[in-house]
């Protein structure tokens, strides 16, 4: 299924990957790389959540194919095989994401599993899983779009927000959880 960004942090993106983990292997998501879907949606970011039914979700193995990646444009730099071919060797051969796969399988550290229990600490909020850095933040001509920085931001700000009511709720109850 392939989602916008805001679906995987929204407010009720937790509910619905609370409910989609109980009750389907939600095995693997792939960040797919800014302008995937130029000139359609510009700005737009999209993910695509891999599950199976029947079965509940132990780990989720997420791929960043869009951090430190230049963005898809029409003519400069279209959308190729060569962006997931990566992707397509750690997800492995088997369709429902039941191939071996390990960490080592991507050489650009992009490809890391999660177990549920952290999913379930971070409210399944799956936009809360970024281990790399963006290095194009340091040069002006490769930030992202406007809206791809007002998103990440809100998601960060939401996000501290969490914690600091987290905090206070320890605070009220001196200390105990």
């Amino acid at each position: 299924m392939v989602l916008p960004d805001n679906c995987l942090f929204a407010d009720q993106a937790g509910e619905v990957f609370q409910i989609l983990t109980e009750d389907c292997d939600l095995h693997t998501v792939l960040r797919l790389p800014r302008g995937t879907f130029t000139p359609y949606s510009q700005g737009v970011k999209a993910n695509v959540v891999f599950f199976t039914k029947g079965a509940r979700t132990e780990q989720t193995w997420i791929y960043d194919a869009r951090t430190n990646v230049p963005g898809i444009t029409k003519k400069d730099r279209p959308l190729t095989p060569a962006h997931f071919a990566e992707f397509q060797r750690c997800y492995g051969p088997n369709p429902d994401g039941l191939a071996k796969r390990k960490p080592a399988d991507s050489k650009d550290d992009r490809w890391r599993s999660f177990s549920i229990a952290e999913v379930k600490e971070r409210e399944f909020k799956l936009d809360s899983f970024k281990w790399l850095k963006e290095e194009s933040l340091e040069d002006p001509d490769d930030l992202p779009e406007p809206e791809e920085l007002a998103t990440d931001a809100i998601a960060e700000l939401e996000g501290a927000v969490e914690e600091l009511n987290q905090v206070l709720a320890l605070l009220d109850s001196g200390g105990r959880q």
